[in-house]
């Protein structure tokens, strides 16, 4: 618990008396990622799969700009990796898993659409050589780690080798999980 003489959350920092401005601090040295991994659902129940360089198939997704909402990073990438398009309010956040490496925390929002509209095309060459649709039994083993995490959480029971150990964050609002959203 926090005195009155003391600015909440930060221990024993003095907090400005009214009317004082607040003191310049040291922006914290950034020590993770926070990004978004977009399952593309089709209507017939194939999910969209981007085949790397390494060999390694993966979601449309990556990190969340300064100031994004996970839906709206989600919507972005979607349109810059593959030319599709589906509105911010069309992308669902059902969990975030928080994984990675020690020393560098990975934060990533599993997001899941049905609404995405055009064609899906290679439009990054240097990280993707095409896109594909797989239906659900048939989804590749080769997954860049962060997409067989996002998988495993949307398809429970059809645990896919490779997706590094998570601990995983449910989203219950019904689906509501944007700014705003009430639970």
């Amino acid at each position: 618990m926090n005195s009155p003489n003391t600015d909440a959350g930060h221990g024993d920092d003095p907090a400005p008396p009214p009317g004082a401005e607040r003191p310049e601090r040291a922006r914290p040295t950034p020590h993770g990622l926070i990004g978004v991994g977009l399952a593309v659902v089709d209507p017939a129940g194939r999910v969209l799969l981007g085949l790397g360089h390494d060999g390694r198939w993966e979601l449309p997704g990556g990190k969340v700009d300064p100031g994004e909402d996970f839906e709206t990073a989600a919507a972005r990438e979607l349109a810059e990796e593959t030319g599709l398009k589906v509105a911010a309010g069309d992308v669902r956040i059902f969990a975030v898993l928080v994984h990675g490496p020690a020393g560098l925390t990975r934060v990533t929002a599993a997001a899941v659409t049905e609404r995405a509209s055009g064609t899906a095309r290679v439009t990054e060459p240097d990280k993707i050589e095409r896109w594909e649709w797989f239906p659900r039994d048939a989804v590749p083993s080769a997954l860049f780690p962060p997409s067989a995490s996002v998988l495993n959480c949307l398809w429970p029971g059809e645990e896919r080798r490779g997706a590094p150990e998570i601990r995983r964050y449910g989203v219950t609002a019904a689906g509501a999980s944007g700014p705003g959203a009430s639970a």
